[in-house]
């Protein structure tokens, strides 16, 4: 994503200069007519004083008869002249490359994912408050009313609650707004009635017929949700509890719960909250210098590694890509970056998804030394082929980017999925950092509660099956929503086929 942002930038700042070209152009224009307009001005004020006396000198008469056949159509042409064409055709040559609704609903969707993940209320994102960063980027009334309008639409009426109230509050301190306070009001408070809230909904909509008592909904609304109130209250034997004077922020309402089993663990451990990193384990870890067993690549230059968990064993590699390789393997992979796709469990489709979101690109060994060099050295460290692995597949996370909890092997309940390559199940990930990320980002594992942070230049491996084949559920991961920056990361997935002497089976299911 990042890489066409940053296009769509450039080509703002043009349009802005192309704006500016059109405002001086029409002002010029403009003092044209304005200079005619005071020397026609001067001219008539002259003639009509004494039309008669005035066309009695030759030189008058023939200067009228020039003016009214040559110059007022001069000036008419002048009027008509169009300096915004340049701009109009400016903007059309653009146009084909600017964001759809689809894209903005996208970017919308991203900032409440990132408010879920990250604990963040609607106050932090609209002051641009964001954990270790502090910008002027701000978000107005309307640029909160009309987040909470997307999710409204999308009837996600827990979202739509947190950015209306924003707008709200927004526009009670005083902020100016295009939207009116009775739009905020008629959505926020039909919103807060799906939550389950009727008193408050009941106050809001009040609120809403004070400042507009000839709204077409508001009365029924009021009147509905009074009777269905005193409804329940009689069902349920309770006195009227008059609704908090709090203002609706985080934790207000529960979020609805969505198809993620272990979503609160993984959002957890996204925040870093929740990591099983106990003082005994620790003390397991360690790290080393690794030769893979004396490899000739190896053996001048062994690399670092560093366990990063005991069971299932996660290792990371330090200094595993070198700055040029990463910029290299970046400049390949941008031209082909494309939304990244799943494969869909019932029909084996590969389709896009809301739980996938970052762009990716496969990049072959033959296409140049970097990308063959990369291969050979994550053979030699793991000392299995990868003859029989995936093409090295380059991601980019743009803000919001995010793969939610999933496994890299193919399950007994799919075994389609890499039946055409004929290379068995993806027995091991090796995954490549190519970025920092100043916030979120980083590679979880609900299971075990393990949280790795990216670190620029640095590999994290793992196996995905036991000896014996067969899956390990442990490996579940995930790749937290980006907060803030641009995670860059390439991996490669190897295959069973051809480690057979490599890593030989082991005597039980699960050694």
């Amino acid at each position: 994503f990042q890489g066409q942002m940053t296009d769509l930038i450039y080509t703002e700042k043009e349009l802005v200069q192309s704006l500016r070209e059109y405002i001086k152009a029409e002002e010029s224009k403009l003092a044209t007519v304005k200079s005619w307009a005071n020397k026609l001005d001067a001219l008539t004020r002259v003639s009509t004083a004494d039309p008669e006396g005035y066309l009695a000198h030759p030189v008058n008469a023939y200067k009228l008869m020039k003016r009214l056949n040559t110059e007022w159509s001069e000036l008419e042409s002048l009027v008509l002249q169009n300096p915004a064409d340049g701009f109009v055709s400016n903007m059309s040559v653009h146009r084909q490359y600017f964001p759809d609704e689809e894209d903005e609903t996208g970017a919308a969707k991203a900032l409440m994912r990132l408010q879920d993940t990250y604990q963040l209320d609607s106050e932090a994102f609209s002051k641009g408050k964001l954990p270790g960063v502090h910008s002027n980027a701000v978000l107005t009334v309307d640029d909160c009313f009309d987040m909470g309008k997307t999710a409204y639409n999308d009837a996600d009426y827990y979202h739509a609650v947190l950015w209306l109230q924003q707008a709200l509050k927004q526009l009670d301190d005083g902020e100016e707004a295009v939207v009116s306070k009775a739009d905020i009001l008629d959505y926020l408070s039909y919103s807060v009635y799906q939550m389950g809230d009727l008193p408050r909904a009941i106050e809001l909509t009040r609120r809403l017929v004070a400042i507009d008592p000839s709204h077409q909904r508001a009365g029924g609304n009021l009147r509905y949700f009074e009777q269905l109130l005193m409804k329940q209250l009689r069902e349920m034997n309770q006195d009227y509890q008059p609704p908090s004077e709090e203002p609706i922020q985080l934790g207000t309402y529960s979020r609805p719960k969505d198809h993620l089993p272990e979503r609160e663990s993984y959002e957890a451990l996204c925040r870093g909250e929740g990591i099983q990193m106990t003082e005994a384990r620790r003390s397991r870890l360690f790290c080393r210098y690794h030769d893979g067993k004396r490899n000739p690549h190896l053996l001048l230059k062994p690399v670092k590694e560093e366990d990063e968990w005991d069971s299932p064993h996660i290792v990371r590699y330090l200094d595993l890509l070198s700055d040029e390789e990463i910029e290299k393997i970046k400049e390949l992979a941008k031209p082909r970056l494309a939304r990244a796709t799943v494969r869909d469990p019932k029909t084996g489709v590969l389709t896009t998804a809301n739980y996938r979101v970052s762009k990716s690109a496969w990049l072959e060994g033959e296409e140049d030394p970097v990308i063959d060099r990369v291969n050979q050295r994550i053979e030699a460290i793991t000392g299995l082929t990868v003859e029989t692995a995936e093409l090295l597949q380059v991601a980019n996370y743009g803000v919001g980017g995010q793969y939610e909890p999933h496994f890299d092997f193919s399950r007994k309940d799919e075994p389609d999925a890499f039946k055409r390559l004929g290379t068995g199940n993806r027995v091991a990930t090796f995954l490549n950092y190519m970025s920092d990320v100043e916030a979120g980002g980083a590679t979880v594992f609900p299971d075990f509660g393990a949280a790795i942070w990216p670190r620029k230049g640095t590999s994290v491996f793992w196996y995905n099956l036991f000896r014996s084949g067969e899956g390990d559920y442990r490996t579940r991961h995930a790749a937290c929503p980006v907060l803030v920056g641009s995670k860059w990361v390439s991996n490669k997935w190897i295959h069973e086929r051809g480690q057979e002497f490599r890593r030989p089976c082991g005597l039980t299911e699960v050694d």
